[in-house]
């Protein structure tokens, strides 16, 4: 069984996140390391990166990946965003560092009408730039696939294998696969064929060795739709069957699986990342 987990809240402390990653029964989480509203924010203090460290060490909960801010925009056709960009991106990696987590996921951004060439171009750029002045830097960060709203870039794999084929740094860059984002972006994996024909892909353009996370979640919306709306695991339209094919897969069986489902509580008053996480071990277990 792959390594299973959520996205956790920062609410009251970084060290939060590990403790309600612990009492949802996760063994990894996935965190933001900041106010992902804002561009400027403190740097982390001694005491921030000493209490998250040691939750980590008392609790036994892994931190696999941060993400980073939604503003941030590699791809953008606007010069002032793509610094603002290129400076916070900077300032997430020295986080993610400092906090001792291996991935930072991101987004490609969005190209905003100049096309997709020119976006994919921007930020592979943007990133052989970022990864020249932060060497020292032990962050693999994660190129993580879209549903393709609006002018996003990322919603297929050729565009993600586009951005590592024109950087340089392409050695420090991964992939973070999204269940609903591809199956809104039309990637259907519905059978155990269109499944194996999805990892075919996958592995003649980016290549599997650069899939490091998996960002599991049901989609509110249909195959194709290219709506970015996460739903409950098999409460959607993906339904239950799609993902035992991913958690069974003995490829993938050292891979984080990470929950970014809708939070809140069921109907009979459980939390909602306990019930997904519950039905991910069945469905890994063949129940």
């Amino acid at each position: 069984m792959p390594p299973l987990g959520a996205h956790m809240s920062i609410a009251g402390g970084l060290e939060k996140a590990i403790y309600r990653g612990k009492e949802t029964g996760c063994q990894v989480i996935q965190l933001f390391t900041r106010d992902n509203t804002r561009w400027k924010v403190k740097k982390l203090s001694c005491q921030e990166i000493e209490a998250f460290l040691g939750a980590a060490q008392e609790t036994g909960v892994r931190a696999v990946a941060t993400h980073d801010s939604y503003l941030i925009n590699l791809a953008s056709s606007r010069p002032e965003i793509r610094e603002k960009s290129f400076k916070a991106l900077a300032d997430e990696m020295e986080r993610t560092k400092l906090l001792k987590v291996p991935y930072l996921v991101m987004h490609p951004g969005s190209h905003l009408g100049e096309g997709e060439s020119r976006g994919i171009k921007r930020v592979a750029q943007a990133l052989e730039e970022l990864y020249e002045e932060t060497r020292a830097y032990a962050v693999t960060i994660l190129l993580e696939t879209t549903a393709g709203q609006g002018t996003q870039i990322g919603y297929r794999l050729e565009q993600i294998a586009g951005i590592l084929e024109a950087c340089a740094a392409k050695e420090n860059l991964g992939l973070c696969i999204d269940t609903c984002h591809m199956f809104a972006a039309g990637y259907d994996f519905s059978t155990v064929e269109k499944y194996s024909k999805l990892i075919k892909t996958i592995e003649d353009t980016v290549g599997l060795e650069r899939l490091k996370l998996v960002h599991v979640n049901d989609s509110k919306r249909g195959l194709g739709s290219r709506v970015d709306r996460h739903e409950a695991i098999g409460k959607g339209q993906i339904g239950l069957k799609p993902f035992t094919f991913f958690l069974t897969d003995p490829r993938f069986q050292e891979i984080p699986f990470i929950l970014e489902t809708p939070k809140g509580v069921d109907e009979n008053g459980l939390d909602m990342d306990l019930v997904n996480l519950a039905t991910l071990k069945k469905l890994a277990n063949g129940e």
